[in-house]
């Protein structure tokens, strides 16, 4: 994971041009790529990865493309979407043909995941300091990253349909349910179970951001920015302590190593 290349850096930014497929646990995000520009971006669920194909093949078929880039941390879905997209072009892997240039501090890198160090690199371009990245999906994940681009791990918790999932699973009376915002002018007691449980998560999720992001700056003996990413960083929006919401924080970090990789010789996109 150790790298010599600085993220932020625009020098041939340009000149990289590629399909980019960030394969999650539960959805793989797919966009063209050119240089930081992130144009088209779509989700598809994984459970269809024939139909992933299909649109990263349209993407590069619309932008004459020739590269697709995988970032994954569900290898199953990245092996079939690498199955399917070879005859169609040359397909990389983020962490096997490409790495990731990013430092860090931490004990053992080998298990973390593609998705927060590529969050993190994103974060620190974009915003040139040092930031708490949240990202709320199927996981949440809180990481810390410091002035110099450094990152410095996080925290994991499940995400609101983990929770909600795990209270039906491990309990006789608790129902399985969807994950729905809870609706704000059925205030904030839970009147019955359905909206009890959608609460609770909902409270947890804001309640733990919040915790982690004051325990990291009792650490840095500063408030960074918070930036938030993710399918359900929606529900953070209006919190006062996140200072903003990018969607596509990972996409960016896959630019970033796409940029580092064509400085490097690595990639001819």
């Amino acid at each position: 994971m150790q790298s010599q290349s600085k993220p932020g850096s625009n020098e041939n930014q340009s000149q990289v041009a590629v399909v980019a497929l960030c394969v999650g646990n539960t959805r793989t995000r797919i966009a063209w790529l050119a240089g930081v520009e992130i144009h088209d971006p779509q989700s598809i669920e994984n459970s269809d990865p024939s139909a992933i194909a299909a649109a990263a093949k349209e993407l590069k078929a619309r932008y004459a493309g020739r590269a697709f880039i995988i970032a994954s941390v569900n290898s199953p879905v990245a092996e079939k979407l690498e199955t399917l997209l070879t005859p169609h072009g040359d397909v990389y892997r983020i962490g096997r043909d490409l790495a990731i240039p990013i430092t860090h501090t931490l004990e053992d890198a080998s298990t973390v995941g593609q998705d927060r160090l590529l969050d993190a690199l994103g974060a620190y371009a974009k915003l040139k300091e040092a930031c708490v990245v949240v990202d709320a999906g199927t996981a949440i994940t809180i990481d810390f990253v410091d002035g110099e681009g450094t990152f410095h791990g996080g925290v994991i918790a499940p995400g609101v349909r983990m929770m909600l999932k795990a209270m039906h699973e491990h309990t006789s009376a608790l129902p399985d349910l969807p994950y729905e915002p809870p609706k704000p002018e059925l205030g904030p007691f839970g009147k019955h179970t359905a909206h009890a449980m959608r609460l609770g998560v909902t409270n947890t999720l804001i309640g733990f951001v919040r915790f982690t992001v004051e325990k990291y700056a009792e650490h840095y003996q500063a408030f960074p920015p918070v930036i938030a990413t993710g399918g359900d960083a929606a529900l953070l929006d209006g919190d006062p302590i996140i200072d903003r919401i990018v969607t596509d924080l990972q996409l960016l970090g896959v630019a970033e190593v796409c940029r580092a990789a064509a400085e490097e010789g690595d990639l001819d996109a």
